[in-house]
């Protein structure tokens, strides 16, 4: 019983880890700035430099080939990183960070980054959140290449959501229409055929945002 009650408060304090209070608590040197909708955070191609922390709002990561075609890798929101190619000698950019709405974020240098690295709990759940993204990318991946178009939109809007995040979660999003047909990789046309289509079953509402319902889950576990 005593062992039952001592996993149980491990598994507590691991979801109570503050990384904001860690911050604080470890003297590291880095510096606020806020970001107005749609505003570039830096651009493919600009020197990596820098790790990003989101504390409010939202991230949305995206790569343009020769040819200017626009392609979305990742939205990200409170409590995810980004820029972390500076860990890994990465020299400049390889997308460019948007922010989707007005949003605040730690900006860390690399040096404090590296500093970090011998502060196990904060570095277990950098790795941590780093490991979940890839697995994120596979599956969005696998997503693109097997999935219909109306589960990758049902998908993207969960993850959206951040459903499943329970500490997290998001039922209401901002307006994210323009940026909805990239990340699915199909037409506006078809995005708005099927979020109408959501719409009248009940998946989704339009009541001062978009608000998304768990039941949209249906679409995306549908054979």
């Amino acid at each position: 019983m005593a062992q039952k009650r001592t996993n149980r408060s491990k598994s507590i304090a691991k979801r109570l880890f503050n990384i904001q209070e860690f911050l604080d608590s470890v003297g590291v040197a880095r510096k606020v700035a806020e970001f107005k909708k749609k505003e570039t955070i830096f651009s493919q191609g600009d020197p990596c430099r820098n790790v990003f922390y989101i504390q409010t709002g939202g991230v949305k990561l995206s790569v343009v080939n020769e040819s200017g075609k626009e392609a979305v890798v990742a939205v990200l929101g409170p409590g995810d990183f980004f820029g972390e190619g500076c860990l890994a000698c990465q020299p400049t950019q390889i997308g460019t960070a948007t922010s989707i709405a007005s949003t605040t974020a730690l900006v860390i240098e690399k040096s404090e980054m590296v500093r970090l690295h011998s502060e196990h709990e904060f570095s277990d759940r950098f790795i941590s959140f780093m490991l979940v993204r890839n697995i994120r990318i596979e599956e969005d991946l696998v997503d693109q290449l097997f999935n219909s178009s109306e589960k990758r939109l049902a998908r993207t809007l969960l993850l959206l959501a951040r459903y499943g995040k329970e500490d997290k979660a998001q039922r209401v999003l901002p307006k994210v229409s323009q940026m909805l047909a990239e990340m699915v990789g199909t037409t506006r046309s078809r995005v708005n055929f099927f979020m109408n289509k959501f719409r009248k079953l009940g998946f989704i509402k339009y009541n001062g945002g978009l608000q998304i319902d768990d039941s949209l889950l249906s679409v995306v576990l549908h054979e």
